[in-house]
């Protein structure tokens, strides 16, 4: 497993057919664990789980990911690609913050932000990057403030607020990075008309090796209005879904002895507890 934290992305009935698309859309991809609820892949490196049931809701733009492209032709290959069954957002030109930045939903719901910088700008490939919108717009710095006090190794590398006449209230956070256990994130608030809000099409995995690590997570996150869901699922209080699972939790149920009973032990918990897991 690459990363400590990666996104899930729920699919329903079509995880194999988005785990070919993906990896050839990228091209530095390759399918991993596979069985009939998950499979994980890997872009440049990046972890991804694509998830075959379980959330009622699908991916919206409250959460896309910023693709950082090294130069036109990458960003132009990726566009063609992803417009297939595809939605714009925003058309693919030239913008004040890039010389060729597109937005799109492909075919699956997923939104990429395809974004050409230089090689300095792309220390990480894939950046999950989180719109508050309707009735979290505004709370974006309030809660990068929050997600780095939560996870160690964490920094804020910068928070850009809108300046006046950019269309949104100053005091709103235009673009922001920031790290969460060296995994970087980015955000935004918008306070224009949106149909969509944070659900959990979209997840973020936070992988622990011991239950202490998952004791901790979990009771931050669910903590000032968070709440528990099920099967290591829980909401914080700005709306976003994690999953706290034990690293190995992918392994355990793929398990041809035992897996499905791992399976039915988990479908009984909120928090997971990994001995119990472990011992089913």
């Amino acid at each position: 497993m690459k990363n400590f934290i990666y996104p899930c992305l729920t699919i329903r009935g079509k995880i194999t057919e988005a785990a070919e698309f993906y990896t050839k859309t990228f091209e530095e991809g390759k399918i991993g664990t596979t069985n009939p609820f998950v499979v994980q892949i890997e872009l440049s490196g990046q972890t991804f789980l694509l998830l075959n049931e379980g959330p009622a809701t699908d991916p919206n733009p409250a959460i896309s990911f910023m693709v950082m492209c090294v130069n036109a032709e990458e960003t132009e290959k990726y566009w063609n690609k992803l417009q297939d069954g595809g939605k714009i957002m925003m058309p693919l030109d030239s913008y004040p913050w890039s010389p060729k930045y597109g937005w799109i939903q492909d075919k699956f719901g997923v939104s990429w932000q395809l974004y050409t910088g230089t090689k300095d700008d792309a220390t990480q490939k894939f950046c999950p990057t989180l719109m508050f919108t309707r009735d979290k717009a505004g709370q974006a710095e309030t809660a990068i403030n929050f997600y780095t006090s939560v996870f160690p190794n964490s920094e804020i590398q910068g928070i850009l607020k809108y300046a006046e006449g950019e269309g949104d209230r100053t005091d709103f956070v235009k673009h922001a990075q920031f790290k969460l256990n060296g995994y970087t994130l980015m955000a935004m608030d918008s306070s224009a008309e949106h149909d969509f809000g944070f659900n959990d099409g979209i997840s973020l995995v936070v992988a622990c090796e011991t239950q202490e690590e998952i004791d901790s997570y979990w009771t931050q996150l669910t903590s000032n209005g968070g709440f528990e869901v099920a099967c290591g699922w829980c909401t914080d209080q700005f709306g976003i879904c994690w999953q706290i699972i034990p690293k190995s939790i992918v392994k355990l149920i793929s398990d041809p002895e035992r897996g499905q009973r791992a399976m039915q032990v988990m479908m009984g918990m909120k928090k997971l507890i990994i001995e119990e897991l472990e011992n089913a």
